[in-house]
Formats: C-alpha cells, structure tokens, sequence
C-alpha cells in the first residue's frame, strides 16, 4: 500500500517557498525593530522586512498620531487610508492599497499600511506579527519599570540611623582625629554616590566588594570593636558581572539584624570565590540570628518592614539567571546567619 505524501499546509504569504529559516529571522527582526514602537528609531527597518515579506510595492507602519514610517515609496491617499485605518476595527481599503489596525491588548496601537498586490490574509498575518512585536515591547518596557521600582526600593530601604550616626562619628571626629574623618568623608561619599546615584542594571564583582568595603569601614567608626569584619575575595570572580546593588543589603542585614543587637557586637564574613562555572558569595554574621520559618518568610517577601531587600534581591537573581541561582539562607535562634548567593561566572546577554 502507497502512502500517501503529507504536504505542510500552504502559507497564506507570497513568500509561502522561501526557507523557513530566512522567515523566521525577518520576523525576529522586525521583533527587534519594533523594541521602541512604531514611532521608534528601528521602525524604518522593520517596515524593510514587512515589504520583502509581502513583496509589496509599499508598507508603512503608522502610530496613532498618523505619522507614518514608510519602506518604499508612499502611494497616493495613503494618509486619507491611515486615518480610516485608525478609526475602524475592520481593514481600510482594498488592494492595491491595503491598511490593517494593530490592536495591542484591545487597544488600538497603530496601523500597518500596505500598497500592491497583497491578499489581505497576507497582510492580516504580518499585521499579527507587528502586534506581537509590539506586545513585547510594552512587556519589556514594564519589566524594566519594575527593575527601576526595585532599586528605588532598596536604596530607600539604606537606614536613615546609620546614616545619621555615620555624620555624628564623623562631626565628633573633626577636631579629636581630623585626618580619620576625612577618610571617613571619603567613604560616606563613596557610600553614597554608589548607592544613591543612577547606575545600569549590572556592574562588577569588584565594584560591589568595594560599596561593601566603603559600607563596613564607616559602620567600624560607628560601632567600634563591636563590629569585626574579615572580607576576602577571589582574584578570579573580581570581573563577574552582577546586578547592582545586591550585595549591599545582605551586609547591612548581617550588621544591623544580626550584630547589633546583639550587645557584646559580633564578625561579619564575606567571601567570593569560584565554584566550577559558578560564583559563590557567602555573608556571614555570628549575631542572633532567627527562626528558619522567619527566614523563610522574609525571602518570600513576606518579612517585617525593612527586610524586603532580601526578597528583592533573591527575586532579581532568579529572574536574571534561573531558579538554580538566587539566595540560600541558614540560620537558627542565637546560631546567627549564613547567607549564600549563587551565579553563574559568565552569563549570556549580561553586560556590564
């Protein structure tokens, strides 16, 4: 018995015997493009693939402005087209001339114009792709609102008391010891343009040790022999690229939630080093530590207000690298407490 051949089904588009691959990476493009919507800097270059994808005389990306960015060039009533296209749900016009509305979440975003013979099913499917284009975008642009509404958040969470105490030791100091507080107003203005000033979303391994350093020597002329520190860093993960400010509000935790409550002060530990393809940082305190359940509360973000950082910062690494990276606490009632964070060494599409 014969079997009979199976055929894919035919595509609606002109370009239906083009190599799948050489469609994939247009509409990847035109993904690309469309990063800034269709008033933004890559909307000529999409409008480029959408006409070699048509094979169309003419396409233009409109906005709802009606301005128009065209690829090829316009038709006559096209601006006549684009203002129906963007007031009605169905497409404007018919071939040669063609406009389909793009609705991005049931909201009207714009309108793909296109000019020549082009069925509208093939326009209707580019239009699709222009759409979820744009929808990724605006996902984007929200992820990256959030991202921004998180660092808000952790430099917000930087304790006004220390910083009020940093300025006493340092008013106290300017007549007893001169030249210690000048150093120390050198590390209060390291300590804050680090973590007050606008950053990118990555910075280094090194850079984050030396906010940490800048961090410890001022809570040292606060708390006095109170507070020992022992910092130590592998050579090697110095150039690990790393979200900013992550390990900041593990250091302050260690300090200001497991030493100084505790009355006869205590060690904070950091450690850097590299474990196979990954990087491991270690904070360690011997304060009072808390209850696992707590513990566990807090990196849920569920914890006492002033403890979010440790949500914020356990959330942002698994949302960068995976659900293998992020924050692993050990602790126990009066046994203080091990934080372990986890990263990859290199990590693809992270850049400093």
């Amino acid at each position: 018995m014969t079997v009979p051949e199976q055929r894919a089904p035919r595509s609606r588009l002109p370009w239906a015997r083009t190599d799948p691959a050489v469609v994939l990476g247009a509409a990847r493009r035109i993904a690309d493009d469309l990063a800034d919507g269709l008033a933004g800097a890559g909307a000529r270059s999409a409008a480029r693939a959408a006409r070699r994808l048509l094979d169309a005389d003419a396409v233009g990306l409109a906005d709802l402005s009606g301005r128009t960015t065209w690829a090829g060039t316009p038709p006559e009533r096209a601006a006549e087209l684009v203002a129906a296209a963007l007031h009605r749900e169905a497409t404007a016009g018919r071939p040669p001339l063609t406009a389909h509305p793009l609705h991005v979440h049931d909201e009207l975003a714009g309108a793909l114009v296109v000019a020549g013979g082009v069925r509208r099913a093939a326009v209707r499917e580019v239009a699709d792709w222009v759409v979820a284009a744009l929808e990724r975008a605006r996902l984007e642009a929200s992820a990256a609102q959030a991202a921004a509404a998180e660092l808000r958040a952790l430099r917000a969470e930087i304790s006004p008391h220390f910083v009020y105490n940093a300025l006493t030791v340092i008013a106290a100091l300017v007549h007893s010891d001169p030249d210690q507080a000048h150093e120390l107003v050198l590390d209060f203005a390291d300590f804050t343009r680090y973590s007050l000033a606008g950053h990118g979303d990555y910075t280094t391994l090194s850079e984050e040790f030396h906010a940490i350093e800048t961090y410890l020597a001022l809570q040292r002329a606060v708390l006095g022999d109170r507070l020992r520190v022992q910092v130590r860093v592998a050579p090697e993960v110095l150039a690990v690229a790393i979200p900013y400010l992550v390990l900041q509000p593990l250091v302050e935790n260690a300090v200001r939630h497991g030493v100084e409550p505790r009355g006869t002060g205590g060690l904070v530990q950091v450690r850097g080093e590299a474990e196979g393809t990954d990087c491991l940082i270690t904070v360690e305190d011997d304060g009072v530590g808390m209850d696992p359940g707590r513990a566990e509360a807090v990196l849920a973000g569920r914890g006492p207000a002033g403890s979010v950082g440790l949500a914020n910062v356990d959330r942002r690494l698994r949302e960068v690298y995976g659900a293998w990276y992020g924050l692993v606490v050990e602790t126990g009632p009066g046994a203080g407490t091990r934080v372990v964070l986890r990263l990859p060494m290199f990590a693809p599409g992270v850049v400093v």
